[in-house]
């Protein structure tokens, strides 16, 4: 058992610090991307069907990514691959703002999001990957703060954005700095993370993780909550215009609302686990965030509404980080183990909402969210998979 009574090491300390950075700096470059969408539209003279089928070149980028990453972190060490990740990222997000702005040609933007999808994919895994180690030495849990940082870089993202769209910067100019900074600052950040750990000789080669019963109930369980947050990403502010005919501001002030939930929800977080470990937590979750979207379908009045959204958002803040790290209480398979839980999630978070686009055509786009409370059901039921497994493991103090 870890000795939490001693200080952490200056040195465990500034990796936790570097890994939180380059979680911020994920979600500053996102956003970064996001709050160009408009002018990547209007140069390219496409519609919202075409602009949809032009990401989706970055979501297939990441899922081919995601399997293999767990792989390149066993042999080089997240720090190699968190570069690689960045790198990527650079190129493609970079190449994005020339093909778009500069080229107007459709063909290369795609080319260029698909190689910032790989990019996003392999950072992902990477850092969570390094996340889930820190926390494992520090003996308690941070790695729900970690995705509150990438929460508060994408909303710092956007914040440069909107004056740098204001005064019409050139959108190259703007991502390609961006980008600049990112792979300066995390190229540094990585110089911190921790070694790698031995590979350890097995007289047997060792089962695919795809196959471990346990990893699957987790991925189940993030798969949930993937789709609690992406839902609300993508369809709670046409949500609430559609069902309630409020105006369009309400309707971005809800989706605020969630977001602001879900950072504080991710902040707070670790103290409750700590306190009352992870199945409790996750059983308190998976309650609220159902209750959450109950509220804001059936509420009916501004004040329910505006009290399911911020449950909905506390209820969804930590099954996806609680799932990275669970998937890593095992430090020698970590990296394949977070790379099936983060294919799962973020396969999840991609598909789900377009699917929900499809329920909502025949329902409506309000009801078609009572799909997700639905989904929080096996979502319980798979919590008991995501207890620690090793002494030592932050959140060890599971209830009888």
């Amino acid at each position: 058992m870890a000795d939490t009574s001693a200080p952490p090491a200056p040195a465990l300390l500034r990796t936790r610090n570097a890994v939180g950075l380059t979680f911020g700096l994920n979600g500053l470059l996102f956003a970064s991307l996001v709050s160009r969408l408009p002018d990547i539209r209007a140069r390219l003279d496409l519609d919202n069907g075409a602009l949809g089928l032009l990401l989706l070149a970055i979501s297939i980028g990441s899922i081919l990514a995601l399997p293999a990453t767990g792989r390149l972190i066993g042999r080089y060490g997240a720090a190699r691959v968190v570069r690689a990740g960045v790198v990527a990222c650079a190129v493609g997000l970079s190449g994005a703002g020339v093909a778009a702005g500069v080229l107007g040609s459709v063909p290369a933007t795609a080319g260029a999001f698909f190689v910032y999808g790989i990019g996003i994919g392999v950072w992902d895994v990477a850092m969570n990957v390094e996340g889930a180690e820190v926390e494992r030495r520090l003996a308690r849990t941070v790695m729900p703060r970690f995705h509150a940082g990438w929460s508060l870089g994408s909303i710092a993202g956007a914040g440069i954005g909107i004056p740098l769209t204001a005064v019409s910067l050139p959108m190259p100019v703007h991502l390609a700095a961006g980008c600049v900074v990112a792979l300066l600052v995390v190229w540094w950040a990585a110089a911190t993370f921790l070694p790698p750990e031995p590979a350890v000789e097995h007289s047997e080669r060792p089962r695919s993780a795809w196959t471990e019963p346990r990893l699957l109930a987790i991925g189940l369980m993030v798969l949930a909550f993937a789709v609690a947050e992406g839902a609300a990403n993508d369809w709670l502010t046409l949500a609430l215009i559609d069902g309630y005919a409020v105006e369009h501001w309400v309707g971005v002030a809800g989706f605020a609302l969630f977001v602001t939930a879900m950072t504080g929800g991710r902040l707070l977080g670790p103290v409750v686990l700590d306190r009352f470990g992870r199945a409790p937590t996750l059983w308190a979750s998976c309650a609220a965030a159902c209750a959450g979207i109950l509220l804001t379908v059936l509420g009916g009045h501004v004040v329910l509404v505006a009290l399911g959204i911020l449950v909905w958002g506390l209820g969804s803040s930590l099954g996806f980080p609680v799932g990275m790290s669970a998937a890593a209480d095992d430090p020698g398979r970590a990296a394949a183990r977070v790379s099936v839980v983060s294919t799962i999630g973020y396969g999840a978070f991609l598909a789900g909402p377009p699917l929900l686009g499809l329920l909502g055509d025949h329902v409506g786009t309000l009801d078609a969210l009572l799909v997700v409370a639905a989904l929080m059901v096996p979502a319980a039921a798979a919590v008991l998979a995501a207890r620690p497994r090793v002494p030592g493991a932050p959140s060890v103090r599971e209830p009888a």
